[in-house]
């Protein structure tokens, strides 16, 4: 991408253009020299591993993935390297709240959040935790195969068009669907002065992408999106979209009749070895809960289930200073709060460096079609703003 250091994408260009176009709808050489001392070679980072399939043992483990670090190349945005690692974009924001997302500094570590604490559900179907932007698919498990869940970054509603919660179902799946515009989205469209036509036909330009599971709820479905930049953000009317390649994956793989749990889950705890992790992603604006006491709740609860029974799991003591800290700070970074005598900055100091390219068996093949440059995010920003997809 084209990213020159415009100084309108600095801290006030987000809201502006989220408002506009995210509302619119991834030969060493030796020395042979014998006089001149070789330098020791530098051990090269390891390639990253893939965010989006694992294996795990549902009767013992409730978190999945690894902790990665990168550092910026030059050019990147944080919405690119989201992308890369199959993240979404308020993901990559909340581990990293003090980088520039449009112009981080080439050489600064960026923290990649791809190691998750599982939603509080049955580990079937799919599981969607709109806190999190996240959709979890538990394919049914063969017998001696490990239970696997395939997880991908979502758009969710925003908030006068929130997504549901509750249990469904998919329904039917169409490749290439044309989008037909309910009546209330095309007069909000007409009311902006960007008026719809009654099917808008696959292609290109469809805010359904090439692929759609449409639910049981009339006018909520999962597809695609014809704007990649806009997933893990709240900007449909509703509906949940996917990374134009992560849906042909989940298209293909879940079959009508998939039960879909929607769920809203800021705070998430969870199990794995010896330790008790917890997982905070920012509230959403609308949730009007009481957190602090729901997390109590479970805090009481996860000592209880067979899990902790595990190796004396339920023994295993709250660092308090490190569980209030990681509640400030919901940065989407799953942290084992049970480790005695560690603040979150010790923990992301030991996390795993990696190289900042495509994971092995990525689902994105890097093409940047469809992502922004910066003179684009500009004049999508001026054009669009206060519209809506």
């Amino acid at each position: 991408m084209n990213k020159k250091p415009l100084s309108l994408l600095r801290d006030g260009i987000a809201c502006t253009f989220f408002a506009g176009i995210f509302l619119l709808s991834g030969c060493q050489s030796f020395l042979t020299q014998p006089s001149v001392l070789a330098t020791p070679a530098i051990k090269s980072l390891p390639i990253p591993v893939a965010s989006h399939e694992f294996n795990f043992d549902p009767a013992r483990d409730d978190v999945v993935g690894t902790l990665q670090v990168i550092t910026v190349n030059k050019d990147d945005t944080l919405s690119d390297i989201a992308r890369r690692f199959n993240l979404g974009y308020e993901e990559i924001v909340s581990a990293n709240p003090n980088v520039d997302p449009w112009l981080p500094n080439a050489g600064t570590p960026i923290v990649i959040p791809t190691q998750f604490v599982l939603p509080d559900a049955p580990r079937q179907g799919i599981v969607i935790n709109l806190a999190a932007m996240r959709l979890f698919y538990f394919p049914k498990a063969k017998a001696g195969e490990p239970q696997r869940v395939i997880t991908h970054p979502l758009g969710i509603g925003r908030v006068e068009w929130k997504t549901p919660e509750g249990i469904t179902q998919v329904v039917s799946k169409k490749e290439n669907p044309a989008w037909i515009p309910t009546p209330s989205i095309r007069k909000e469209h007409a009311k902006n002065g960007d008026p719809l036509p009654a099917i808008v036909p696959p292609g290109p330009d469809n805010p359904m992408g090439t692929h759609v599971l449409r639910l049981a709820w009339p006018s909520y479905a999962i597809h695609g999106t014809d704007k990649p930049p806009s997933v893990g953000l709240r900007g449909s009317h509703g509906c949940l979209r996917m990374y134009p390649e992560d849906i042909v994956g989940i298209y293909h793989s879940v079959p009508v009749g998939t039960s879909v749990r929607v769920v809203n889950q800021p705070r998430l705890l969870g199990w794995r070895d010896h330790k008790l992790y917890l997982q905070t992603y920012p509230i959403l604006e609308d949730d009007k809960r009481n957190h602090a006491q729901l997390l109590k709740k479970s805090l009481s609860t996860v000592r209880t289930t067979p899990k902790a029974k595990r190796e004396a799991r339920a023994q295993a003591k709250i660092n308090q200073a490190l569980l209030d800290e990681v509640i400030r700070n919901p940065r989407a970074v799953a942290t084992p709060v049970t480790q005695p005598d560690m603040t979150l900055q010790t923990y992301l100091d030991r996390a795993t460096r990696v190289q900042n390219i495509l994971p092995f068996n990525a689902t994105w093949e890097g093409d940047m079609e469809g992502q922004l440059t910066a003179a684009e995010v500009l004049k999508l920003a001026n054009k669009e703003s206060g519209q809506a997809r």
